[in-house]
């Protein structure tokens, strides 16, 4: 039996984004299938959390590990002092999971097992800020992945990334794809939530949607100019079916998210664009569900969540021809170029117009999306640790 240390800081914030999410879902799968092992969860927020911590009460060989520290505080001493040590402040562990890069510090003697999501502030720097610039460079990401025993990629394109811009040895990296959750599915159009959630969102009857992060990255700047050149297409040959659609913006702001609102606000059929804030986690398959199509053009992800959500839904999709979403989506969805608004339009009609079309990428989408599940990654996870 190993005594295995989880740093789950990334929890703090109490959202539900991809690093939190792969979070939850690998940690509750890990638990269920390894009887073996003891797990010791580090957590640390100087303020008060509402993080929910509930869950860990089913698992016997699962505990935490909550301290108070300022994280400003603790993270510059981790920086500058390489100290306290997080595997000794846990009370000794033989092996320490982050799954995620943040600021730590781990015993020589101890394995480090690390996640990398994405190298996106590597290839993309300009769609951050510059806070979240100089903290990348600060946290040194370089380094940590050269000190961690093993790095799980999240997918094979990340697993390229890092040996090429890290030069990180192949043998030290094992792809591990994300897995989605079983509450995404096709829900029956008679549920009576759905109604509820169209209204709790303001949503309308036809729409296309985009759910993620507000921020340069995501390329929602793109989504906007492509949906103006449909509703001009629609307008120019009197197709009143296409120019029934909305655009649904949802999620929370990230970083530099101002020029985006900025595009909505100029844009020619601002009173047809939707922001819906955040969505609880709780009314995202609902959300999925009543939406036509979903467009996922970013310039850059590591793995891509939305858009295997969207096709567990039922729902057609439209992505980046780049990174991990031709890897993910595979040929279940439209990969277009996202430099390339034209491209995002063409597909937007294409599937809107063309009804067998539309239904093909539905089949291929429920089936593609049925290859990611959480107790495989949870498995696959379990044979790094032994």
């Amino acid at each position: 039996m190993a005594r295995i240390g989880i740093d789950i800081r990334c929890l703090a914030e109490g959202r539900r984004t991809g690093v939190e999410e792969y979070t939850l879902n690998l940690l509750a799968h890990l638990f269920e299938i390894d009887k073996e092992n003891e797990y010791v969860l580090f957590f640390n927020s100087f303020r008060s959390s509402k993080t929910d911590f509930s869950w860990l009460k089913k698992y016997s060989n699962a505990s935490l590990k909550k301290f108070s520290f300022p994280n400003k505080l603790l993270n510059f001493l981790f920086w500058y002092l390489d100290w306290p040590k997080i595997d000794r402040m846990i009370g000794g562990a033989d092996i320490i999971f982050m799954p995620n890069i943040i600021f730590g510090s781990v015993s020589r003697k101890t394995k480090l097992i690390l996640t990398i999501h994405d190298l996106s502030f590597e290839r993309y720097p300009e769609t951050f800020s510059r806070k979240r610039r100089l903290w990348h460079i600060f946290i040194n990401t370089r380094k940590i992945c050269r000190r961690a025993d093993r790095i799980i990629a999240v997918s094979d394109s990340t697993k390229n990334d890092l040996e090429s811009l890290y030069k990180i040895p192949s043998e030290k990296i094992q792809t591990i794809h994300s897995g989605i959750s079983d509450k995404f599915r096709i829900i029956d159009r008679n549920d009576e939530k759905l109604i509820k959630v169209k209204e709790k969102y303001n949503l309308p009857y036809k729409f296309i949607l985009y759910l993620g992060t507000i921020e340069p990255r995501k390329n929602i700047v793109g989504i906007i100019k492509a949906f103006d050149q449909l509703q001009k297409f629609a307008e120019k040959n009197n197709l009143e079916e296409i120019s029934k659609y909305k655009l649904v913006i949802a999620g929370s702001k990230g970083w530099m998210p101002k020029k985006i609102f900025s595009e909505i606000e100029k844009s020619a059929c601002r009173d047809k664009i939707i922001r819906a804030s955040f969505i609880a986690d709780e009314d995202k398959e609902y959300v999925f569900n009543l939406a036509s199509l979903f467009v996922y053009p970013s310039f850059f992800e590591g793995f891509g969540f939305p858009s295997l959500e969207a096709m567990r839904c039922g729902v057609p999709v439209i992505v980046s021809n780049n990174s991990s979403l031709p890897e993910v989506v595979g040929r279940a969805g439209i990969l277009i170029d996202p430099d390339k608004p034209g491209e995002i339009y063409a597909a937007m009609k294409e599937i809107i117009s063309n009804r067998e079309l539309k239904e093909k990428l539905v089949a291929e989408g429920l089936k593609q999306a049925e290859k990611f599940n959480w107790k495989k990654t949870a498995e696959e996870f379990l044979e790094v640790l032994k």
